[in-house]
């Protein structure tokens, strides 16, 4: 079964902004391979996407949410997504492309800095 790939405009957003910020830390061919290789990341989730693990913010949603990694140490980010499946089209929406060092989406400040001592 293949999966119809729809990013959300939040998602957009984030991986723009992170190539903003890649281009002003690097060549701006790295940061272009970079978001390219994000793209092709993205789209291989339209093969098994239940490959992926259920992600850190699934309890704190109704949806399954899971995430791909995209990159390496540091420069880690998590692709956050759902999928929605029906009889006429089955689809994998995009919702965040956060770097692994962000909150938690859903955890507040306070539940962060709980585990903090």
């Amino acid at each position: 079964m293949t999966y119809q790939i729809e990013i959300s405009s939040v998602a957009k957003a984030e991986a723009d902004k992170a190539f903003q910020w890649l281009c002003q830390v690097a060549p701006i061919e790295t940061a272009r391979n970079w978001y390219q290789e994000l793209l092709k990341t993205i789209e291989s989730l339209s093969e098994m996407p239940r490959r992926c693990p259920l992600a850190r913010e699934n309890n704190y949603f109704s949806k399954e949410i899971r995430q791909l990694l995209y990159g390496r140490g540091r420069n880690s980010y998590r692709i956050i997504f759902t999928i929605v499946e029906s009889q006429e089209v089955s689809i994998v929406r995009i919702l965040h492309i956060r770097h692994v060092a962000q909150q938690t989406i859903g955890e507040s400040q306070d539940e962060t800095d709980s585990g903090k001592g």
